[in-house]
């Protein structure tokens, strides 16, 4: 899927990204607030897929003095839809904190990081996730591993990209705490977290 995207899987056009701003918010929009939360700076093809969802039942349109406000119809059979698609990164991030929780050997700590937690990818992004061990269970722990595998496998089947899992030991952790490699400010800039205490706590130097 789209990371930044994740609607446009099942509807790529433009439509798509005015139906996400308009789901994310009850408060009427005129077409150029709807261009400016949408990221697109065509105010005139933004207006014209408005009004197409006008004709289609889909948007409300009404008059405000000279201006034209929008919101989206959530009585429209196809307002549910519509939700659902918004809060498709809202699902994987529930399903990746179910999972993990779920697992007969929790993780110390586990995170979204990279250009899905920043909804600045595409389709051939990854889904980072860092992931850290617990004490006294190796890399190859029979029980561990399987988690591992399976958690990558449902990624994958999630949403068509696959999952790229930098895991480290506890002891790991202290190292990354005292060299502060690149990955420990990507984390502290961007990653969400799944499971644990979080990311900044996991890394404050102590």
């Amino acid at each position: 899927m789209d990371v930044a995207r994740p609607y446009a899987a099942l509807c790529p056009t433009l439509d798509s990204t005015i139906l996400n701003v308009l789901a994310g918010t009850s408060r009427p929009l005129t077409g150029r607030e709807v261009a400016r939360l949408s990221g697109r700076s065509s105010h005139s093809g933004i207006l014209d897929a408005l009004n197409r969802l006008v004709e289609h039942g889909l948007v409300h349109r009404a008059e405000a003095g000279k201006a034209l406000l929008f919101t989206l119809n959530r009585e429209h059979l196809a307002a549910p839809a519509v939700d659902v698609l918004a809060g498709m990164r809202a699902t994987l991030l529930e399903r990746l904190r179910s999972t993990l929780g779920a697992w007969a050997i929790p993780p110390t700590h586990a995170s979204l990081f990279g250009s899905t937690a920043r909804a600045d990818g595409g389709t051939d992004s990854d889904i980072d996730l860092f992931i850290v061990r617990p004490k006294g269970i190796s890399q190859e722990h029979p029980g561990w591993r399987a988690q591992h595998d399976e958690l990558a496998a449902s990624v994958r089947g999630w949403t068509g990209n696959s999952a790229a899992i930098a895991e480290v030991s506890e002891r790991d952790v202290e190292r990354l705490r005292r060299d502060r490699p690149p990955i420990v400010a990507d984390l502290l800039a961007d990653a969400i977290d799944l499971h644990g205490p979080r990311i900044a706590e996991l890394l404050r130097t102590r």
